[in-house]
């Protein structure tokens, strides 16, 4: 896999973000919130059938205050 940032399924997004200490706090419809220790919050569309895309993504990524290589490591993780 090359180390492109590709749309992906929220599933995947959530599952990375709750690696690195962030946790479901709620949902709304279908928008899951996540809260890590800090106090950070992230919001992440979980439409079924679609995919977040990019742009969206690096938003997701900055708010998290990662970078874009280690958030696609910790996909393959």
């Amino acid at each position: 896999m090359s180390d492109k940032l590709r749309p992906l399924p929220a599933e995947k997004v959530i599952k990375a973000l709750k690696k690195i200490g962030f946790e479901v706090t709620r949902q709304r419809g279908s928008h899951v919130i996540l809260k890590n220790k800090e106090g950070t919050i992230i919001v992440v569309p979980n439409h079924p059938g679609e995919e977040i895309g990019r742009g969206l993504l690096m938003k997701i990524i900055r708010q998290a205050g990662i970078t874009k290589d280690r958030f696609l490591k910790l996909l393959k993780e």
